[in-house]
């Protein structure tokens, strides 16, 4: 198992190794701020590589809103038959080109580095190297702390106050951030659509509800570098969504038609600042000034 996993390892450690020498002579080589920032670094590099899988995800999203009326349909013409059902919706996805599971690419591709991060940081605390972690680098990492933590502590691992405080501080964070998130998309980015026998609803519903709670459980047995990792991961998912949903969104969904009341409002200030400016061009053209003369200004009447 090792053996398949030591390239990934290597990737993991060495991204956060080359990251820590940049930032190793501005913060200090023993610095959680460094490590902290390393680890932070990972993600940003990992989250730029997976841009195109989170556009795909977007196109996949916005192809099953368009084939809501076909898929129901499919389920009402075939509510009595399950498999024909199945069989009728494969063949729309296929026609169309997307899948339903689009969604769950960026999490699903990001579970790999997400587990080498964790037996990377695991061993930090067991004095274990993994791939470019070793040596001074792991000397370094295991005396590095984020807020007074060590970074490869988890919450039931350690019975310091400080690390308690941290990791339940750092879960709160991944959970609400996650929740946000998604909350975020359903209410701005998903066209209103009928809440009956919608099956893209009811999976956004589960996800609103149930990946906080995955991560409230299982974030207890992360070390706090693994906890800084999802956490910056998901403010990034965040700020990416936002940032497409604002700028280009689902058409149909309530910040698609504010944006269209936005644009349409600033085409009729466009209109009426056109409609001046041709105003003033005309009142110029009846009034032209005597070229080579200088107007002179009038003097003020002294009052006696």
């Amino acid at each position: 198992m090792n053996v398949i996993l030591n390239p990934l390892y290597n990737i993991v450690s060495g991204v956060i190794v080359a990251i820590h020498k940049a930032l190793a002579p501005i913060f200090g080589a023993n610095s959680g701020v460094t490590w902290a920032l390393s680890i932070m670094g990972l993600v940003v590099l990992i989250r730029i590589i997976l841009i195109p899988l989170f556009v795909k995800q977007i196109k996949s999203q916005r192809a099953l809103t368009a084939l809501q009326p076909h898929m129901k349909e499919i389920q009402k013409k075939y509510k009595d038959d399950r498999q024909k059902q199945s069989e009728e919706m494969m063949k729309l996805y296929k026609e169309h080109k997307t899948n339903p599971l689009a969604s769950c690419f960026p999490v699903l591709a990001q579970a790999p580095i997400f587990f080498a991060l964790f037996t990377v940081l695991n061993g930090i605390a067991k004095n274990k190297p993994h791939g470019f972690l070793k040596g001074e680098y792991l000397v370094s990492a295991a005396q590095a702390k984020f807020f007074g933590a060590p970074i490869s502590e988890t919450f039931l691992g350690s019975d310091k106050v400080t690390v308690k405080i941290v990791t339940v501080l750092l879960i709160a964070f991944m959970s609400g951030t996650t929740f946000t998130t998604q909350r975020q998309l359903m209410v701005k980015g998903m066209p209103k659509m009928d809440s009956s026998n919608n099956m893209m609803l009811q999976q956004q519903k589960i996800m609103l509800y149930l990946f906080p709670v995955i991560f409230a459980i299982s974030g207890v047995n992360f070390p706090v570098g693994v906890l800084i990792y999802w956490s910056t991961t998901n403010l990034w998912t965040w700020g990416q969504q936002f940032y497409v949903i604002k700028r280009n969104p689902t058409p149909g969904s309530p910040a698609y038609e504010e944006l269209q009341r936005k644009r349409a409002h600033k085409a009729k200030l466009d209109a009426k600042n056109e409609d001046g400016n041709t105003d003033i061009e005309s009142t110029e053209e009846q009034s032209p000034e005597i070229q080579g003369q200088r107007q002179q200004p009038k003097k003020k009447k002294k009052k006696k």
